[in-house]
């Protein structure tokens, strides 16, 4: 996930809780922060982040409904790599290998992105080897806070009664 228009911080922070919120779907966990410069486009630095869900959700599904996150945020599309209020992309899918005009999966260019690495070897470091990561390591990327930036409300968590 990420952003670099508005309220970066508040909208990474919102996705997450609405990512939450979606149909059979929980948020696992979430990476650090990281603050990076735009790939292949200009416009301010993005604030990223990756987060590992479990759904119930099929994967074309899923991908409509944070698609729907991305425009309730005020996501537009103009042109390709356009600057963005939220940016929502699946990485991966268990084990599935998609690739349908709509969606691919594994993410087609995720190896070719410090932004989508640091964080994601945060989560899953055995997914991401050394080779990957010093393949990006030209890309200016910094870590910012620790993984509890995104913390929901620990009571969701708490046996229903």
């Amino acid at each position: 996930m990420g952003a670099n228009l508005g309220d970066r911080h508040g909208a990474l922070r919102a996705a997450v809780a609405a990512m939450d919120r979606l149909p059979g779907t929980r948020v696992q966990r979430v990476s650090a922060l990281y603050a990076s410069a735009p790939v292949d486009a200009g416009g301010p630095d993005y604030l990223n982040a990756v987060a590992e869900l479990a759904t119930t959700l099929p994967p074309l599904p899923l991908l409509q409904a944070l698609q729907a996150l991305e425009l309730n945020a005020g996501r537009e599309r103009p042109y390709r790599n356009a600057p963005r209020t939220l940016d929502l992309d699946i990485l991966w899918f268990g084990d599935a290998v998609i690739c349908t005009p709509e969606l691919t999966v594994p993410h087609p260019r995720m190896l070719e992105r410090a932004f989508v690495l640091c964080p994601l070897a945060d989560l899953a470091p055995g997914r991401v080897g050394d080779a990957a990561l010093d393949a990006v390591s030209a890309q200016a990327i910094h870590r910012l806070e620790g993984a509890g930036w995104a913390r929901l409300d620990p009571l969701r968590f708490a046996p229903e009664k």
